[in-house]
């Protein structure tokens, strides 16, 4: 069981493939610094394994991933996959964009626990990273 870490929540924040749309993902990036969280933030047009490599140099608890391109379906699994591949398998993912609700199943099923959709209130997100890796 690894041990429970203190002080600030680390986060990396990632757009895997293609989209270069990010004005939410940095909307979501500077919600979570505003709330205290350290984020790495990967820039846009990263690949699955970019992702996961960032993730072990950065020594971060949570990645979340960001995609309006509709290529979630296969670049999200990827990027766990790739997790994995790292040793990460563990670690907290959590993702958001224009996910259709039939997509969020197979998102659950390849390790995504928070799938946020448009309109998703900010300090939802902030209470998820909070709940899951600082829970009083």
């Amino acid at each position: 069981m690894a041990e429970a870490r203190t002080g600030p929540i680390r986060v990396l924040i990632g757009k895997p493939g293609l989209d270069g749309h990010n004005r939410g993902v940095r909307v979501i990036v500077k919600a979570l610094r505003d709330a205290g969280m350290e984020v790495i933030y990967t820039g846009i047009r990263q690949s699955p394994a970019q992702i996961a490599a960032a993730a072990r140099d950065e020594d971060v608890e949570a990645v979340g991933l960001s995609s309006l391109s509709g290529a979630h379906q296969t670049l999200f699994p990827q990027v766990s996959q790739a997790m994995r591949a790292e040793s990460l398998g563990d670690m907290l993912l959590f993702c958001g964009g224009v996910i259709p609700a039939e997509d969020i199943p197979a998102l659950r099923e390849a390790g995504f626990d928070g799938i946020f959709t448009p309109g998703t209130e900010l300090a939802s997100i902030v209470d998820f990273l909070k709940s899951r890796l600082r829970p009083q």
